[in-house]
């Protein structure tokens, strides 16, 4: 009789997990709570499996031999709960497709940047040649790659949500940017708890695998003392070039590899901004981890376009700049964006708290900012941290509200920011749904 697997969530993770599933030779039931969207039905049925939707049956759940939940699904669902008490192994995606893929694994994690980090490594690779897929937070289902595709390598966005339900897995080379609160709601409104979670990115490695981390980050160093890393561990900083395998010195990104050397100046590079150069260092290791050539490295940080929806620089409107940042979904992504930005700040923010502390960018947006529209159905604590240092705050219902009166509050000289600090689940579908209303908008000015 065949293992029972049940997969709680038919998005692309579930569904990809799915199909992997059956292919394996499992007995497959996929189980929502909400509606499915039409493609992820037609995958289901086009492999012959059996799902539901609006629901879950617990008689067709609880019988599973592992569970493999989707990583929106937090602990707090009574399914969840109900099957944690039952004592069902409950995992992630990756941790499932991880078993039956000998690629090798450049897994990516972090706060802030990740996105941009992971789509840069994939840069590289591709330019490099290399028969590479992109997975986990970007990209299609790890799964469903696993399944269907013969890649040779895997760059993994993996947010905290995807590691809580990962044991056994281990990626060739972890990298871990940075650890600033976020995803608090999740982690009983404790940092240490969320920060645990990012360090499971180094599970499992050993000497012979690579742990790329930010040495600036005090978060990260506090809990390297807490978990026993056995990897290689590269550090990079861009305030010491001690014992760093990348540092910026006199101008110039570094990397120290033994026996080998890179460097290349960081005006150079496509990416601008101190954040970006954390990205772009971390990038260059792990390039430099797989041999890829100097020349390629090179090319690839002074080319690279970007990602939609993280401090895109869109259009001007008779004048005022319009960026999108709708990617931003915490305080400290939101931190480096008002940090990028020397013009006049007209800023929207606003959406679902994930238990934000905005203290930190008091004094950014006293120096920076003109104007404030928030955008949510909730804009209590908003209003509460900034009415007094903001001279003009607004409320908004629509992101077409929104763009019109940070428009009208903005002068020839400004930029008007869509910088969050929120999840977008109040008024968006998510923060792509989000960023692309905002452009449209935009547009239509």
């Amino acid at each position: 009789m065949s293992k029972r697997i049940v997969i709680l969530g038919a998005g692309e993770s579930g569904a990809g997990s799915a199909v992997l599933a059956k292919k394996k030779g499992f007995d497959v039931f996929v189980s929502d709570m909400g509606a499915i969207k039409d493609k992820y039905k037609i995958l289901l049925q086009e492999h012959g499996i059996s799902y539901e939707e609006k629901q879950h049956t617990e008689a067709l759940i609880l019988n599973a031999d592992e569970i493999i939940k989707s990583p929106g699904i937090p602990e707090k669902a009574q399914i969840v709960k109900h099957l944690r008490e039952k004592g069902v192994k409950i995992i992630s995606e990756i941790e499932f497709a991880g078993r039956y893929t000998q690629a090798k694994t450049i897994c990516i994690t972090g706060s802030n940047g990740k996105t941009t980090t992971t789509m840069l490594i994939y840069h590289i690779l591709k330019k490099a040649g290399l028969n590479v897929g992109l997975a986990g937070n970007v990209g299609h289902s790890f799964a469903l790659q696993v399944a269907e595709e013969k890649f040779d390598f895997f760059v993994i966005e993996l947010s905290s949500f995807q590691l809580d339900d990962m044991y056994d897995f281990r990626a060739d080379i972890s990298i871990l940017l940075n650890i600033t609160p976020d995803h608090l709601d999740r982690y009983g409104y404790e940092l240490k708890n969320y920060a645990l979670s990012k360090m499971r990115v180094a599970n499992n490695q050993g000497p012979e695998q690579f742990f790329i981390y930010c040495s600036d980050d005090e978060v990260t160093l506090n809990m390297m003392k807490e978990v026993n890393i056995k990897a290689t561990c590269m550090p990079f900083s861009i305030l010491t070039d001690e014992f760093q395998t990348a540092y910026v010195k006199d101008d110039l990104l570094n990397i120290n590899l033994p026996n080998t050397h890179f460097d290349m100046s960081i005006y150079e590079l496509a990416l601008k901004g101190k954040h970006n150069l954390y990205n772009s260092m971390a990038a260059g290791i792990a390039a430099r981890v797989i041999d890829i050539r100097k020349e390629v490295i090179r090319e690839s940080l002074s080319d690279f376009q970007g990602v939609e929806h993280r401090l895109e620089k869109f259009i001007k409107v008779r004048g005022v700049e319009f960026i999108n940042d709708s990617k931003a979904t915490n305080v400290n992504s939101t931190w480096y964006a008002l940090e990028s930005i020397s013009k006049p700040i007209v800023w929207i923010a606003g959406g679902v708290d994930k238990g934000n502390d905005y203290s930190s960018l008091n004094e950014l947006v006293k120096q920076k900012v003109k104007a404030l529209v928030c955008l949510g159905v909730d804009n209590a604590k908003l209003h509460y941290c900034f009415d007094e240092i903001i001279p003009m705050v607004e409320d908004a219902n629509s992101m077409h509200e929104a763009v019109k009166k940070a428009y009208k509050m903005a002068s020839k000289d400004c930029v008007v920011l869509l910088s969050p600090c929120c999840a977008s689940f109040d008024l968006f579908q998510n923060y792509e749904d989000r960023g692309r209303q905002f452009k449209e908008c935009v547009r239509n000015l």
